[in-house]
């Protein structure tokens, strides 16, 4: 079968369906591949890179549309490219049917097998395919990058010559793929990093990436809901959301928000009232801009500034990092038509009964098939009440242990000082008191400086270069070369230990 890749025409799209790596791959797998020239130029896929890989230029959009038995796409079809499908032809993208309700409809009356990467089930299975996920990773990072751009300090916090340089705060709402992504970015970059999130199961995820995971008290009410998204939570909960939101926006300098929910227009999360308390040169990056936006004042498509607070409502964050997106979705679509070609002979098969690709086909024959059966899931857990732990009765510790234990160590002193000699007694008493003293210090030192400790000890523990020192000036040269060997190892010892120790201690000072 055909593979046509061609160019897409959504106003300021950059992304292409396929790269040259991944469309070697599809030529493995028994495809033909023919990509409209130009089409992964924006995305720093030239035409003779694809040439390279064993593709066909076609220089008409016009062609590939008409020959190809499989059209890959990033954005739906334009009316005017639908009207070139036919019959038959299988059509692979975003097409967002909820949403694009017409659109569903005139590719069902075109008789077009489609499949919408936006519906593929979030099951393990299908993680490789996830290509929401996939952007959604990129746009947290570049919400991120878009953030630093506009905000005029630095990320990092530093101490220079000039004086002291505080480190930005950032506020993470949503902590889903992109959320995660976005506050890995930020950390990265030194800022001192919150998130919120309503489902309780991702503040490990949160406070594994060193990031502050905000909680309400609200214990018996979770936000999870289907697919790993949040669903929409109780009035009671939303008031205490919003006296959070509102204290936090006077403190952070930035505010990324993530926040969605599947069919629904986007919470608004973030009010004017919010923005305003903001610290003049904020920075606001809303990104659900495309479903109405999660700040109030969020306008799509467009960089505002609101009582000195920059606000940031890109919906193309993806298509802002190309050649990346266009890798990520190409290998996200590859996935999927290796799924779809079990017999590696180029010859799609697209079985409704397979769970991945029956949830992402969304018409197929002249017939919608969106949505797709409800999946079958298992029962829930029921949170099991803990049993409370039983209480043992308080043993009362013996007596007899310790006194026993004191009066044997007492007499096998008495006897060691009744036949050994006074020159081992003496040194004996000085090994007692050296092991008293040393754990006495030990055991009051810090425990956050226990790493310097050792690194010091390690150099005290060269004293033994004195018994080298003694024996130096011995008339046997053997000796005196075995000292003098003695001396050189453990000088390096003394002055790197304490070299260290020091440079150790320096990163405890404030």
């Amino acid at each position: 079968m055909k593979i046509g890749v061609p160019r897409e025409t959504y106003e300021g799209e950059k992304r292409v369906a396929t790269t040259p790596d991944v469309a070697a791959q599809l030529i493995k797998l028994g495809f033909e591949v023919a990509v409209q020239d130009g089409a992964g130029a924006t995305a720093s896929f030239p035409d003779a890179l694809y040439e390279a890989a064993g593709c066909r230029i076609v220089t008409s959009g016009d062609e590939i549309w008409r020959d190809a038995d499989i059209v890959l796409k990033v954005r739906g079809p334009e009316p005017a490219e639908v009207a070139l499908l036919r019959s038959g032809q299988t059509l692979i993208s975003f097409l967002w049917p909820a949403q694009n309700p017409e659109l569903l409809q005139s590719l069902t009356e075109r008789g077009v097998t489609a499949m919408a990467m936006d519906s593929i089930p979030r099951i393990s299975r299908a993680q490789k395919m996830d290509a929401l996920s996939s952007m959604a990773n990129i746009a947290g990072y570049r919400a991120v990058v878009e953030a630093a751009q506009h905000f005029g300090r630095f990320f990092t916090g530093q101490i220079t010559a000039a004086g002291k340089v505080p480190p930005a705060k950032v506020l993470v709402i949503g902590a889903g793929v992109a959320g995660l992504a976005a506050i890995g970015a930020a950390k990265s970059m030194g800022a001192i990093v919150r998130s919120f999130d309503t489902r309780p199961e991702v503040k490990e995820q949160v406070e594994s990436m060193d990031a502050e995971f905000l909680m309400l008290d609200f214990d018996d009410e979770d936000g999870s809901g289907e697919g790993g998204y949040a669903k929409v939570m109780s009035d009671e909960f939303i008031k205490a959301e919003m006296a959070l939101f509102a204290e936090q926006a006077k403190d952070v300098d930035i505010i990324i928000t993530t926040a969605l929910i599947p069919g629904k227009p986007a919470p608004r999360l973030i009010t004017a009232d919010m923005v305003a308390s903001m610290k003049d040169g904020s920075v606001v990056v809303d990104l659900a801009a495309e479903q109405g936006g999660n700040c109030a004042l969020t306008e799509p498509d467009r960089v505002v500034s609101r009582d000195g607070v920059t606000i940031i409502g890109y919906t193309d964050l993806p298509s802002r990092l190309a050649a990346q997106s266009s890798q990520l979705y190409a290998t996200n679509l590859r996935h999927l038509l290796t799924d779809l070609t079990p017999e590696k002979d180029g010859n799609i098969v697209v079985d409704m009964e397979d769970e991945v690709i029956r949830g992402a086909t969304v018409c197929k024959d002249g017939e919608t098939t969106w949505p797709p059966p409800a999946p079958k899931l298992s029962a829930a857990p029921q949170k099991a009440e803990p049993a409370p732990a039983p209480v043992a009765a308080p043993e009362k510790p013996s007596v007899a242990g310790p006194i026993i234990a004191t009066v044997l160590g007492g007499l096998a002193l008495l006897g060691l000082g009744a036949v050994a000699p006074p020159s081992f007694m003496a040194h004996f008493t000085v090994f007692v008191l050296a092991c008293f003293v040393g754990y006495m210090v030990i055991w009051n030192v810090t425990p956050a400086l226990h790493t310097p400790l050792m690194s010091v000890t390690n150099a005290i523990s060269s004293i033994i270069v004195i018994g080298a020192l003694l024996q130096i000036s011995s008339s046997d040269k053997v000796i005196m070369w075995i000292a003098a060997l003695t001396i050189l190892i453990t000088s390096i010892n003394i002055a790197g230990g304490f070299a260290v120790t020091r440079r150790m201690l320096e990163m405890f000072r404030k």
